[in-house]
C-alpha cells in the first residue's frame, strides 16, 4: 500500500517528532518525520525517504489505539510500547502501520512511565491533532497491546513507524562478526590448527565488531556535518553561576536553538530533542518557578498548548551568571511566547536546604534538569560512551577474545602474523576510544571548574 518517495518539502503541522538521541543517531531526530500531506499519511526516514498511506477508499478508514498492559512488564519486556501504540486499519480492520508513542515522544528518555497516561502521551506526541487533521476515527482497544494482538486480522503484513537509532545492517554485520569468529575459531582448534586460514578468518570477522562500529560513527559524522537545518538558528548558551563548578562539557554541549519552526534541546550528554514551536503540541509557554519562601528563580518551564511540561531548564546552571539577564533576555527574544512565573511547590521542597538542586528531584522532569545541568564522574562517561549504545560489556569481552589470537602478531609465519595484525586492530578499535574517553573526561572535560567566567 505504500509508496516510496524522495524530495524536500515545507512540513506543515501537526507533525510527530522522534523521542530523544545523541550522536550517532542525529539524522534520525532531524530528518524522521510522520505528517499529513493533504489526505495522505506521511512517514519520512533518517535518510530523507518517505512512504506514503492514502486515507479513505482502499487506504486507511480508522485508527485504534491500544494501551500498554502492566506497566512494569510492559517497560521491561516492551519498552517501545509502554505508553500504548495507535495501529492504523483499513475498511477491513487489517493493520496498516503501527506508531509506538514512546519512539515520537521527544522527552520520552527524562520521563518516568507511570508519570505519563497513555491518553495523554497520544496528545504530546501530536499524534491525536494528526489523526483529527486526517479525520481518521480512533477506537480504543479493550485488549492492551501484546502477544494476542501481535497479528492482524485477516493476515498479512503492515508496516512498522518507529525513530530507533540502530541501523539493520549494522546489527547484522555484528552479529556474523561474532557467530563467524566463534565458528572459524571452533574449527581451527578442533583441526589442530592445521588450517591456518582458519584462524585468519575468526580474526576478520571479531574484526568487523568494532570497525562496523567506527564506520557507523563516520558515516553518521559524513550525514550530520555542517548541517543546514541549524545554520540560522538562534542559540542560547548557559551562563551558570559563578563558582559553581559547570564543565567544559556543559558549557560546549548544553544548547537551546530556536529555529524558524522548531525549538531545539540539547542536553549535557548530547542528546537532541526537537519540538514544534507553538500548538497543542509544541512549546508555547514559558514559565519561571520561584522558590516558595525565598521568591528567587529555581527553573524554566517549557510548556506546551495544553500547558504540559516539556523542557526544564536550572535556572542556577542557565540563567544565574554574570550574563545570564543577557541569555534571558536572548531567549525570549527569540523565542517570543508568553511568560509568566508561578510558585514551585511539593510536599518536601526546603527538605535537602543545603543542596540547591535538590528542588527538581519531586518535579516530573526532574531527569530532564539533571541532563540540562553539568554532570560528574561515571554518570557522564556512562551515559556518553559508544557503550552506552551497545552492549555494556563489549569494551571488556570483545578485547579478551581478540587477545586469543594476538601472540600470533610475534611469529615468523606471514599468515600467524596477519592474524596478530587484525586481533591488535580489533583491540585498539575497542579500548582506544575508551581509553581517550576516559582521560579527556577525567583531566579536562568532566572536571568541575569553580573559578569559569560566565
Amino acid at each position: 500500500m505504500a509508496e516510496q518517495s524522495k524530495g524536500e518539502k515545507m512540513l506543515q503541522e501537526p507533525m510527530l517528532r522522534p523521542a530523544g538521541m545523541r550522536f550517532p543517531a542525529l539524522d534520525v531526530v532531524r530528518s524522521a518525520r510522520v505528517f499529513a500531506d493533504g489526505k495522505t499519511l506521511v512517514v519520512r526516514d533518517r535518510r530523507g525517504g518517505e512512504k506514503r498511506y492514502p486515507v479513505g477508499g482502499e487506504g486507511i478508514r480508522g485508527a485504534v489505539f491500544f494501551p500498554p498492559a502492566d506497566i512494569w512488564e510492559t517497560t521491561m519486556k516492551h519498552p517501545a510500547a509502554r505508553w500504548g501504540v495507535l495501529v492504523f486499519v483499513d475498511a477491513d480492520g487489517r493493520y496498516v502501520l503501527q506508531i509506538p508513542l514512546a519512539h515520537w515522544l521527544p522527552e520520552a528518555g527524562v520521563v518516568g512511565t507511570a508519570q505519563l497516561r497513555p491518553m495523554e502521551c497520544l496528545s504530546r506526541t501530536g499524534l491525536k491533532q494528526l489523526i483529527d487533521e486526517l479525520r481518521v476515527p480512533m477506537t480504543e482497544s479493550e485488549t492492551p497491546w501484546g502477544r494476542e494482538v501481535f497479528a492482524s486480522p485477516g493476515g498479512g503484513r503492515y508496516d512498522w513507524a518507529g525513530s530507533t537509532g540502530q541501523l539493520l545492517w549494522h546489527n547484522w554485520v555484528r552479529g556474523i562478526g561474532i557467530f563467524g569468529w566463534f565458528i572459524a575459531l571452533v574449527f581451527s582448534f578442533s583441526t589442530g590448527g592445521k588450517h591456518g586460514w582458519g584462524f585468519l578468518v575468526a580474526a576478520i570477522a571479531l574484526f568487523l565488531v568494532p570497525g562496523s562500529d567506527v564506520f557507523v560513527c563516520v558515516l553518521a559524522w559524513w550525514r550530520t556535518r555542517g548541517d543546514g537545518r541549524l545554520a540560522h538558528a538562534s542559540v542560547i548558551t548557559p551562563s551558570p553561576e559563578p563558582g559553581a563548578g559547570a564543565t567544559r562539557r556543559f558549557r560546549e554541549t548544553a544548547t537551546v536553538r530556536i529555529l524558524h519552526s522548531d525549538v531545539v534541546l540539547t542536553n549535557t550528554v548530547g542528546d537532541e530533542r526537537w519540538y514544534a514551536r507553538g500548538g497543542t503540541h509544541g512549546i508555547a509557554r514559558l514559565v519561571r518557578l520561584t522558590h516558595p519562601k525565598t521568591r528567587a528563580y529555581l527553573g524554566v518551564e517549557l510548556r506546551d498548548g495544553d500547558g504540559k511540561v516539556r523542557g526544564l531548564l536550572p535556572w542556577r546552571w542557565w540563567f544565574a551568571g554574570s550574563a545570564g539577564e543577557q541569555r534571558w533576555a536572548e531567549f525570549v527574544e527569540a523565542l517570543p511566547l508568553p511568560v509568566s512565573e508561578e510558585i514551585f511547590r511539593h510536599a518536601n521542597n526546603t527538605r535537602h536546604a543545603e543542596n540547591p538542586d535538590s528542588w527538581w528531584e519531586k518535579h516530573e522532569l526532574g531527569r530532564d534538569a539533571e541532563r540540562m545541568a553539568p554532570m560528574y564522574g561515571k554518570v557522564v562517561r556512562r551515559a556518553t560512551s559508544w557503550n552506552a549504545v551497545k552492549g555494556a560489556n563489549e569494551k571488556i569481552v570483545i578485547p579478551i577474545f581478540g587477545a586469543l589470537l594476538l601472540a600470533g602478531l610475534f611469529s615468523e609465519d606471514g599468515l600467524a602474523r596477519v592474524v596478530g595484525i587484525f586481533s591488535a586492530l580489533t583491540i585498539a578499535a575497542v579500548l582506544g576510544p575508551v581509553l581517550l574517553d576516559q582521560v579527556t573526561s577525567r583531566f579536562s572535560y568532566d572536571r568541575p571548574d569553580a573559578g569559569e567566567p560566565s
